[in-house]
């Protein structure tokens, strides 16, 4: 993921909270929220908004609501990545912790993209939104907006979001996509059940349980950079140095082989 240096290209100050147990593949949700309820007001928190990456580890309604009183406490500024609407528990489903904090949150931010779920990925489709007290604020912030694009990238190529609007508002083409969207998030579920069983048979254990309950297309091991270079040089597995992986990746045809390899280098 490409926060940190944006956050710190922009001169941010940064500071991390916890969010993910390689261990048990489950997020640390009661060390981030002690982390984030040592945030000050106004302090911005980066949220993803489904589909963990590089985690695959993702907040539960309820954890939403938490995280979403918290941020009304403390009075932060929720700034929510959603790079992957639809490839988790749905398009509907995925929007869930976005809509409840819109639903309680004076200011936001939200990053979203279509460059995964329309594939268009390498023309940068998505839309930068921010929601604002009031529409004096809403203009100021536009006009903040507005200075920084010019400075980047001034005007954007059209072809990829027109692309997008055309099948959005065409409902035949609109309800292939989602149609098609659906095919591929059942397609990574399915993967990732395949390959926790391919897992669990050849460690003879549930350390690996988690891949399936995860959401989205990564899942993060918990190998160590050793384990993932031995994979490397001994079985031509390649994985991220963090052991992250690329779901939608794996072969269906070759599950054992693949989890008989990441056994096979398991201290």
């Amino acid at each position: 993921p490409n926060h940190m240096p944006v956050m710190r290209a922009a001169g941010l100050q940064i500071r991390e909270y916890p969010y993910f147990d390689a261990a048990s593949g489950a997020v640390r949700f009661d060390d981030m929220l002690a982390a984030l309820r040592t945030a000050k007001s106004g302090d911005v928190v980066l949220l993803h908004g489904c589909c963990h990456n590089p985690t695959g580890a993702n907040l539960d309604a309820a954890q939403w609501a938490a995280v979403t009183d918290l941020v009304v406490e403390r009075e932060l500024l929720p700034f929510v990545d959603i790079a992957y609407q639809g490839f988790g528990d749905g398009l509907e489903a995925d929007a869930l912790g976005l809509r409840l904090l819109a639903a309680k949150i004076p200011e936001m931010v939200v990053a979203s993209s279509c460059s995964k779920n329309f594939a268009v990925y390498r023309d940068r489709v998505g839309a930068a939104m921010i929601l604002a007290r009031d529409g004096a604020q809403a203009d100021v912030a536009m006009s903040q907006m507005l200075s920084a694009a010019r400075a980047m990238y001034s005007m954007p190529p059209d072809h990829g979001a027109a692309a997008v609007r055309i099948v959005l508002e065409d409902a035949a083409l609109r309800a292939d996509w989602e149609a098609e969207l659906e095919e591929m998030r059942l397609r990574m579920l399915r993967l990732r059940v395949q390959f926790a069983e391919a897992l669990r048979r050849q460690s003879n254990s549930d350390r690996f349980d988690f891949v399936a309950s995860h959401r989205g297309m990564f899942s993060r091991l918990g190998l160590t950079e050793a384990q993932v270079e031995r994979l490397r040089a001994e079985h031509g597995v390649y994985m991220v140095g963090d052991s992250r992986i690329n779901v939608a990746g794996l072969p269906e045809d070759g599950m054992d082989e693949l989890a008989k390899a990441i056994v096979s280098v398991l201290d």
